[in-house]
C-alpha cells in the first residue's frame, strides 16, 4: 500500500484527490496539509511514501517545503509536485529542491495516480509537456563550447552541456533508453516500449546516470537532445 500525503491550500482540490485515491486499492491518504509548514511536520511525523505537493501556498510554499522534506535524512518521503503553474521558475525551483516528479493539474486523473506510483517506486517523472518545453528551451541555446562536458553549469536547472563524444561509452540498448527518457517516458513506459521488465529499464537508467555523470533525469533529457537523439520541438 502506497501511503500519500496531500498538500494543497485549496480544500476542494484535497477532497477531490482524496476521493480519487479512496477508490484506488493500492493507494491510501494518511494526511492532509494546507500549507508547506504543515506538510513538513506531517511528512516527518507520518513518513508517507509520497507527498503530492502544490507550489503556491501561503506561508511556506511548496518549493521550500520540498527542500526541507528532501533534505531531512530521517524522512523517506518522495515529493511529487502537482500544480496549476508549470512556468520555468516553478519547474526549475521544484527540481532544484529535490522533487522526484512534476505534474500539472489538468492531466488525466489516471496519469496523476500513475505518477504517484512511479515516484513511490523511487523513479522520477516529469509531465511530457514540461519535458518538451525544457528541450525546446535548450534547442534555442548556442551549441556548447568545445571541451564543455558534464559538470559544467549550463542553464537554470544547473545542468551541463556535453559533446557528442560522451555517448561513446554507452551500449546500443542504453542509447535506446536515453532516447526514450528524452521523450519524457517513465521507467514503466520505457519497459513497455522496449518489451523489457521495469526493473531492467530502471537498471539501464541507473547506469546512464553513472556513465554520463548525470545529476538527475532532466540532465539525461538534455543530453538526449544535445546528442541528437531527440529532435527539438519547434
Amino acid at each position: 500500500m502506497i501511503r500519500v500525503l496531500l498538500v494543497d491550500d485549496q480544500p476542494l482540490i484535497r477532497t477531490g484527490l482524496r476521493v480519487l485515491i479512496a477508490d484506488t486499492p493500492d493507494l491510501e491518504v494518511v494526511g492532509e496539509a494546507g500549507n508547506g509548514a504543515e506538510a513538513v511536520e506531517l511528512a516527518v511525523r507520518l513518513q508517507p511514501d509520497v507527498a503530492v505537493m502544490d507550489i503556491r501556498m501561503p506561508g511556506t510554499d511548496g518549493i521550500e517545503a520540498t527542500r526541507l522534506i528532501t533534505a531531512d535524512p530521517g524522512c523517506r518521503t518522495h515529493v511529487l509536485v502537482l500544480t496549476t503553474f508549470d512556468d520555468d521558475d516553478c519547474v526549475y525551483g521544484a527540481l532544484r529542491a529535490g522533487a522526484s516528479g512534476f505534474l500539472v493539474k489538468d492531466m488525466q486523473l489516471e496519469a496523476i495516480l500513475d505518477g504517484i506510483r512511479v515516484v513511490a517506486a523511487g523513479e522520477a517523472l516529469i509531465a511530457p509537456a514540461v519535458t518538451r518545453r525544457l528541450i525546446t528551451e535548450f534547442a534555442a541555446r548556442p551549441e556548447p563550447s568545445p571541451g564543455t562536458g558534464p559538470g559544467t553549469p549550463a542553464g537554470p536547472a544547473g545542468t551541463a552541456g556535453a559533446g557528442r563524444a560522451v555517448l561513446d561509452g554507452i551500449t546500443g540498448r542504453e542509447r535506446e533508453v536515453l532516447t526514450l527518457v528524452g521523450r519524457g517516458l517513465s521507467n514503466t513506459e520505457i519497459a513497455a516500449e522496449l518489451c523489457i521488465s521495469t526493473a531492467t529499464a530502471k537498471s539501464h537508467v541507473a547506469r546512464l546516470f553513472t556513465k554520463l555523470d548525470a545529476r538527475d533525469r532532466v540532465h539525461l533529457v538534455i543530453l538526449a537532445y544535445e546528442n541528437g537523439l531527440v529532435p527539438p520541438v519547434r
